[in-house]
């Protein structure tokens, strides 16, 4: 599968390693350009490409979105051609001084999908801490092997999202639509950073 990421911090480049090793093609693309990526591809291999963002939207099937809240705009505001793409929005909503952004009523997700005009947006990767995304991936059926939750409109979309955290080393749950889904996952739910399992994360997410 071809996947394109736009952010190379933590989670960025922490998936792009994730996904080259369970071999696909991904590109890579910044807000400094292809140049300042070029060691990290060489590290991870052959499978990473760096790009620019465009040309990661243009040659993907799915994006991952892991940009700084406070730069959406500017990342993705001239960006063109989201139609039919998937987009995994891994963006959470924390000011330049690392506080949780007031919102109102709508998610980090409802103002991501504006930028990203006719993709299929799914909510992914923004719960979990990169460490333990880089480091605690575990193969399928072993014990104690950490969940991500899923949340999208596009049940297709949300099940090749699904797969490949599956295939990455981690338990996907389903956690509904992407609105209501979406806003258990935001910063301070009781989700937020907890290292559960697909059982336990189910417990949390469960009406009460």
């Amino acid at each position: 599968m071809n996947i394109g990421i736009v952010g190379s911090g933590n989670i960025g480049g922490t998936a792009a390693r994730l996904f080259a090793r369970a071999g696909h093609q991904v590109r890579i693309a910044n807000s400094r350009g292809p140049a300042s990526l070029q060691a990290l591809a060489t590290e991870i291999g052959s499978n990473v490409v760096p790009s620019e963002a465009q040309d990661a939207v243009d040659a993907s099937d799915i994006i991952l979105i892991a940009i700084p809240w406070t730069r959406r705009e500017e990342a993705l505001g001239e960006l063109e051609g989201w139609d039919d793409k998937i987009v995994i929005d891994a963006i959470n909503a924390y000011t330049e001084d690392f506080e949780i952004e007031d919102l109102g009523r709508k998610t980090s997700t409802e103002f991501v999908r504006a930028l990203v005009p006719g993709a299929r947006v799914v909510k992914a990767f923004n719960t979990i801490f990169y460490k333990r995304l880089a480091d605690e991936g575990k193969a399928k059926g072993a014990k104690r092997r950490l969940a991500i939750p899923v949340a999208s409109d596009d049940p297709a979309a949300k099940r090749v999202v699904m797969d490949l955290i599956d295939e990455i080393g981690f338990d996907p749950v389903d956690n509904g639509d992407l609105i209501e889904g979406g806003r258990s996952q935001q910063p301070g739910s009781p989700i937020y950073n907890q290292p559960l399992t697909a059982a336990e994360l189910r417990t949390q997410l469960a009406p009460r």
